[in-house]
């Protein structure tokens, strides 16, 4: 679970307790197909401490029942129903008797929604008789049973739709909860800081050139930001360094030298990533990688 989710305690009763886990990677994103018998599973503030999984679950529950807390909720699930699970916070789910789900784990900051946007969703279920339950379903079933048959390319491309398509669904569920449309910003924005994610290794990733893609002028998109209490300049550089941070802890890449991480995501001066890595973490990120390791 730790390993297909995020870092967690699990508890089980006494006695035989088994199960499956079938997971398979699309493009930049997982899928997973989990079943087995009764368990509780807690993301606990201790366990994200250790600040290295930043993800968002969509769990749907294709056999058995669940109870999902988060952000102060309680929700409670039965077959066809779906939740969004935030493992930057502490949460807990309990599955009392023999279950299946099925998992579309996306990093957090993907679909570009802020923090009282991913409280607002967490822990509330997306019902099967809803339209948004009607659409989401059957999608994520055939997505997580095919994801294994795509090659890498096409998985890639997959991979984009599949977010643009729950930026949509997610976007449209928020703005019913609080009963207004959205605003140009409330659509822009999340769009702007999408496109920013594809393009991070780009060194060329420039103000300019993201108000060229999406057909603004430089200073409606400074204005934009502002509205998220940062400049488009540090936006970019924070998710960089995230990228980075997120790489050097990993096992696999330790044969990469720190530059080598630097460059692909984007910075183009070694020192000058050595020193915005240590401001904004307090540790080099050669400490950084000793210390995940």
């Amino acid at each position: 679970m730790s390993h297909t989710f995020a870092a967690v305690d699990v508890a089980v009763p006494d006695g035989v307790c088994s199960g499956t886990i079938r997971t398979s990677r699309l493009g930049h994103l997982r899928v997973a197909t989990v079943e087995g018998d009764h368990l509780c599973m807690r993301r606990t503030p201790r366990l994200i401490a250790r600040g290295q999984d930043e993800y968002l679950v969509v769990k749907l529950l294709v056999g058995g029942v669940a109870r999902v807390e988060q952000d102060a909720r309680e929700a409670r699930l039965g077959p066809g129903e779906i939740v969004f699970c935030d493992m930057a916070r502490p949460m807990r789910i309990e599955f009392p008797r023999p279950f299946q789900i099925k998992c579309l784990v996306l990093p957090r900051r993907i679909l570009g929604l802020g923090e009282s946007d991913l409280q607002r969703l967490t822990a509330t279920p997306i019902h099967s008789d809803t339209t948004a339950g009607s659409l989401l379903s059957p999608f994520l079933t055939q997505l997580v049973d095919t994801a294994a048959t795509y090659s890498s390319a096409t998985g890639e491309v997959l991979a984009r739709h599949v977010v643009d398509f729950f930026s949509v669904v997610v976007g449209e569920r928020l703005h019913q909860e609080v009963g207004d449309a959205p605003s140009t910003a409330q659509v822009l924005v999340p769009r702007i800081q999408l496109f920013i994610d594809r393009h991070l290794a780009d060194p060329d990733l420039t103000p300019e050139a993201i108000a060229q893609a999406h057909r603004i002028s430089v200073r409606y998109l400074h204005r934009l930001f502002q509205t998220e209490d940062t400049t488009v300049g540090r936006w970019i550089q924070c998710r960089r360094l995230q990228e980075c941070r997120r790489e050097l802890a990993r096992r696999d890449a330790a044969g990469r030298t720190i530059a080598a991480v630097a460059r692909r995501w984007g910075f183009t001066s070694a020192a000058h990533f050595s020193r915005v890595f240590r401001a904004a973490y307090g540790m080099s990120p050669a400490e950084w990688r000793d210390s995940a390791v």
